[in-house]
């Protein structure tokens, strides 16, 4: 397709995020041929931009800044949509030496009210003083925003003058911008990402992770206010001089096939996604379309951002292999914001590597063993967990009791990390950076995993491990296996327990129901029933809901936590025993959950 930029430049040299800071970087991936592509819902080119064209942009910005007499570490609010825009004016605020603050864009997280309440949260939290966003957004920014210095769309702030203004960009030992974590819900906490801390990131992801090579070419449709899509795919490739083709979130959820065609066409060697983006691509399935794709140069499908389900993977192979797809493409991850993101991969052109454990001797024990390991037959039930590899350079992960002890291998505990990309601390935020920080320094990351072989494994977050009756239940098993059932669709389910009075502790499963008959909203709850009961041997109280009920964060994860809060405060209601009733009937239903 003629207009997008180059995948490899003729004369640069190839550099693997050797740069002090993100400008230097800019600086000189700007003397080259590559950029970034935006792409429509139908792959069609939309934009196109070279790294020389942002950082001209930027840089003027950046006088308009100072013109406007903004000072230097002044945060700045940016609404960031998959566009030239949201680029511009993050590198603006690199070469101003002010703090950009990425705000996420879908008003899909509970509505007009519950989006503008995020907003308004995290611009607070982040004191800025600017915020700028699409004409689309700008009411909801408007709203969220109150009386700051400076409100407004691209098009007002590149009406401002820049004749005369200075540039200042940040140095090697100060500030980056501030990375919402993407399970950040109610109270939000900003992570303060240093120069340091993303040019050490990235450096380890190109050189030890990816082992990024020139004519690399990366293709996205993550969303840039969170991690994975920020540092993964718009400051590493960047800072390594490779080309990203980028299409919106909103669209890939549209077409997710839109996706897989771009990185035919366009040659992409990169690209990285949750398990559920490989999912949805298997829902659609090739529609014909296995003559015109070619999946072959695709050395690096990353997978990251939630827990990795081997199974998923093993289906989209299925179904792409006829592309030219190999399985030895896949790499599973691990990272987090507070680690800017990377702390895990495994090795390339391995592909998935699964662990079988012994489920019945976790749930009695918390530890782990391997089915092949202990010898254990096929008739003992077996759980898979995807090993996600070995730290970075610089970067360790141990993992420990809630004592603080190191674990040794096979062993369940929190799993803590430490290295040049781990945050100083939440922005302003005191209290909650201690609680995240062990004594002796090391982040404790709020997920649990084991270590094998100097691998770790993650089993999922330590608040959401359901123990019931002395028997430990990774409650996205009970999801999982419910959301296999007949009427019932994927993300419709949360697993958690509470503690009900005089009962004592409680698993309760949040189904979201789409049957309108009530007698066969029962049946559905009988199956679910005894589902969960075949999958971890435990009993449990199913709560039917409507659609839309479940509430996720903002990277499209589960957020289990914000469910079972809105359970214990009467915010939920099961359909049949709600339906017909209100008043004094749903109120005593209320006061049942308090």
């Amino acid at each position: 397709m003629p207009g997008v930029t180059a995948s490899t430049n003729t004369s640069l040299p190839f550099v693997v995020s050797d740069f002090a800071t993100l400008a230097e970087g800019l600086d000189y991936a700007a003397r080259g041929e590559t950029g970034c592509n935006f792409f429509g819902r139908k792959g069609e080119l939309r934009q196109s931009l070279t790294y020389r064209e942002i950082r001209d942009l930027a840089v003027t910005m950046a006088q308009r800044f100072d013109k406007a007499g903004l000072k230097r570490g002044t945060r700045v609010a940016i609404v960031a949509e998959t566009s030239p825009d949201f680029l511009v004016f993050f590198f603006a605020c690199q070469y101003a030496g002010m703090i950009p603050v990425p705000l996420p864009l879908t008003i899909h997280l509970g509505g007009h009210d519950a989006y503008v309440t995020r907003l308004r949260s995290m611009i607070v939290k982040a004191g800025a003083e600017v915020a700028v966003g699409p004409a689309e957004m700008l009411h909801y920014l408007k709203e969220a925003a109150g009386s700051l210095k400076m409100i407004g769309t691209p098009e007002d702030f590149y009406a401002l003058p820049f004749e005369g203004g200075a540039l200042r960009p940040f140095t090697s030992d100060e500030a980056c911008y501030i990375q919402y974590s993407s399970g950040s819900t109610s109270v939000p906490r900003g992570v303060l990402v240093s120069q340091q801390a993303i040019t050490s990131n990235a450096r380890g992801i190109g050189r030890h992770g990816l082992d990024l090579r020139q004519g690399d070419r990366s293709t996205s449709w993550l969303p840039l206010y969170h991690d994975m899509g920020l540092v993964g795919f718009c400051l590493t490739p960047m800072l390594s001089q490779i080309t990203i083709d980028y299409l919106a979130t909103k669209n890939f959820a549209l077409r997710p096939l839109t996706w897989l065609k771009l990185i035919s066409e366009h040659g992409s060697t990169i690209s990285f996604s949750p398990t559920f983006g490989y999912e949805l691509c298997v829902r659609r399935g090739l529609n014909g379309s296995a003559k015109t794709i070619d999946l072959s140069r695709w050395r690096v499908a990353g997978i990251g951002g939630e827990m990795v389900r081997a199974e998923i993977l093993d289906r989209f192979v299925g179904t792409f292999g006829v592309t030219g797809f190999s399985a030895k493409a896949f790499l599973p991850s691990y990272g987090l914001a507070e680690s800017t993101l990377a702390v895990t991969f495994t090795p390339l052109d391995q592909g998935v590597e699964v662990d079988r454990v012994d489920q019945e001797h976790f749930a009695q024990t918390g530890s782990v063993v391997s089915v092949k390991r202990n010898g254990i037959g096929s008739s003992r039930a077996a759980r898979p967990f995807v090993i996600c590899g070995v730290p970075l350079p610089d970067h360790e992960v141990e993992i420990r009791s809630e004592l603080n002890v190191a674990l040794p291998d096979h062993h369940i505990g929190r799993v803590v990390v430490r290295g040049p990309s781990v945050m100083d601390g939440y922005f302003n935020d005191p209290v909650a950076t201690s609680a995240v920080f062990t004594d002796d320094g090391w982040l404790d990351t709020g997920d649990l995993g084991y270590m094998t072989d100097g691998r770790l494994v993650v089993t999922g977050r330590r608040k959401d491990l359901v123990i019931l009756n002395g028997l430990n239940i990774w409650p996205q098993d009970v999801e999982w296996a419910v959301e296999a059932l007949e009427d019932v669709r994927a993300s419709d389910v949360a697993c958690f327990s509470v503690i009900e009075p005089g009962e004592g502790e409680r698993m309760i499963v949040v189904l979201q129901c789409r049957l309108h008959d009530v007698a066969a909203r029962e049946s559905l709850r009988k199956k679910v029933v005894a589902t969960v009961r075949k999958t971890c041997g435990a009993d449990c109280q199913v709560v039917l809901v409507p659609p839309k009920t479940l509430k996720f964060t903002s990277s499209g994860k589960l957020s289990r936590s914000a469910v079972r809060e809105d359970y214990i405060a009467g915010e939920i209601f099961d359909l049949n025993l709600a339906v017909g009733q209100s008043g004094p009937a749903r109120a005593a239903f209320s006061e049942q959950r308090k």
